[in-house]
């Protein structure tokens, strides 16, 4: 184990929860993961090992069993809380909205209520663009609508900007914050990512869920670290809560991605057409110049090399290294 603040990554064995262990643990530190492997597997905590040479502790923890996530709490003192832990198939949220809400709602609060008992301040939260909903213009900004159209309680018909239980799992969340950072000893942050994709350059960790793979290719995003560097530098606490899109700033087509991994692959790929699935929208891209600024986040990997990544991931070549 290395020096340095310590880290509680939640969901940090799975796609972008693992990445994330990769940039915090070459950045010099110390995380600590929960992971219950709903959605992930074990194989990904030594494959972290192997990229960057460094050891890190694991909880098997399931946050919705609150007095399991204060165990953690009382045997490490955490800097910052980076929180990935969540069901994320949009399709499954429309046909099963109470495990998502169940999930998704009550693991954020049980994470947030340990962190006030034990002194925690500092958190990133993994939110999405799926909060956006369909949006009147694209690219979408940070100061776009988000939330709930109407008096909810008092006005018949009050939607969310959300199109699917998912979505609306993100809105909650991002509302809760919201609240909670009026206590300036708080230092919140949420990431909005738009459909993350790729695969480490490694081969070595990649979108590996258990059952079926809800996204079209699982975009490796730097933001989670940067923004624990942007909470973490400065000696006064900055307080407050602040929301970031996470992107490239440029929209892909389907096909333009099948053309990509056909590319990458060498392979002529089946296309079938149909429909979109329940809940999905038809486009949705990011400007990022706010985490750019605020951050010095930009995206790093082109189309093409995402998808050799992704490629190289499904291959199952895994040689170590940490690019």
């Amino acid at each position: 184990m290395h020096k340095g603040p310590a880290i509680l990554v939640t969901g940090g064995l799975g796609f972008i929860g693992s990445h994330t262990c990769v940039e915090l643990l070459n950045a010099g530190y110390n995380i600590i993961v929960i992971d219950n492997l709903l959605n992930s597997k074990e194989i990904v905590k030594e494959r972290i090992r192997g990229i960057t040479g460094k050891d890190f502790v694991w909880y098997n923890v399931d946050l919705l069993d609150y007095a399991s996530v204060d165990r953690v709490f009382q045997n490490h003192q955490f800097a910052a809380v980076i929180h990935f832990a969540a069901l994320k198939a949009v399709g499954e949220s429309v046909a099963k909205p109470l495990l998502y809400y169940e999930h998704n709602l009550a693991s954020s609060l049980n994470v947030l209520k340990a962190m006030q008992v034990h002194g925690c301040r500092r958190f990133v939260f993994s939110s999405s663009a799926t909060v956006y909903g369909i949006p009147e213009k694209v690219p979408l900004v940070e100061t776009d609508t988000v939330g709930f159209l109407g008096d909810i309680g008092t006005r018949a018909g009050a939607k969310s900007t959300a199109t699917n239980p998912y979505g609306v799992t993100k809105v909650f969340n991002e509302r809760i914050l919201e609240d909670l950072a009026q206590d300036t000893d708080w230092d919140i942050i949420s990431l909005r990512y738009f459909n993350p994709a790729g695969a480490h350059p490694s081969g070595c960790i990649g979108e590996d869920p258990n059952g079926i793979p809800n996204n079209l290719v699982p975009f490796l995003l730097k933001g989670h670290s940067l923004a624990v560097d942007s909470m973490l530098a400065s000696k006064e606490r900055v307080g407050g809560y602040r929301v970031y899109n996470l992107g490239t700033g440029q929209g892909y087509s389907v096909l333009e991605m099948i053309q990509a991994m056909e590319k990458a692959s060498g392979k002529k790929l089946p296309i079938e057409m149909s429909k979109r699935r329940p809940g999905d929208i038809a486009e949705c891209y990011a400007d990022a110049s706010r985490a750019k600024m605020d951050l010095n986040f930009e995206a790093r990997r082109s189309l093409d090399e995402m998808m050799a990544d992704s490629w190289r991931f499904t291959e199952g070549k895994c040689t170590y290294t940490s690019e």
